[in-house]
């Protein structure tokens, strides 16, 4: 297994719809434990395969509740349902995400509450998930990945020049920027 870096916001594989997986194979099982060997040196919660420059439609996840129970997989080829959202501003406290490859920033971003998740797991077997609160958050943050679409795009006009800013200023306009975990001293 090997920590891979991790795009960041202006990367060509990060704004591109991710190709389905045809078939699990020594090269794809491989990439998986690499992106979970980044996702937990990051640390993250989740990790696409778009964020280490790989085009598919993969993702990890990772995460514990208040009690501390852990939560964690993969899913292969997933398909999305959510409630709508409820109207309103989000909450600055309640519903501040980050992303690893906006390293260092968090905004409040509106989620659905509740959603359902589809795909296959490293062994080819049907996943159906069905969660709601930070779970679903994860779930939709990271098919947006697989989507070509970052959190920050989906930000209110406000923000999204603050997130301009913070692009322009650490130089991530030209597209070719990555840090890896462990070896750069970003702050995820």
């Amino acid at each position: 297994m090997a920590v891979l870096p991790i795009r960041i916001i202006g990367d060509p594989v990060l704004h591109a719809v991710a190709a389905p997986v045809d078939e699990i194979t020594d090269e794809i099982r491989t990439l998986i434990a690499d992106m979970f060997e980044t996702m937990d040196a990051a640390p993250g919660v989740g990790l696409a395969a778009p964020q280490v420059g790989v085009g598919l439609r993969i993702y990890t996840y990772n995460y514990h509740d208040d009690d501390e129970t852990p939560w964690r997989g993969v899913l292969i080829n997933p398909q999305l349902w959510m409630r709508p959202l409820v109207p309103g501003d989000p909450d600055e406290d309640d519903e501040s995400e980050g992303c690893l490859s906006f390293p260092g920033e968090r905004f409040a971003l509106r989620r659905s509450e509740e959603v359902l998740v589809t795909g296959t797991d490293l062994d080819g077997h049907p996943v159906r998930i069905e969660v709601d609160g930070w779970r679903a958050r994860i779930m939709q943050h990271e098919f947006d990945h697989l989507d070509g679409v970052l959190y920050v795009d989906r930000l209110d006009d406000g923000d999204w020049k603050t997130v301009q800013k913070i692009v322009k200023k650490r130089g991530w306009n030209r597209g070719d920027q990555s840090w890896t975990p462990g070896i750069d001293d970003i702050e995820a």
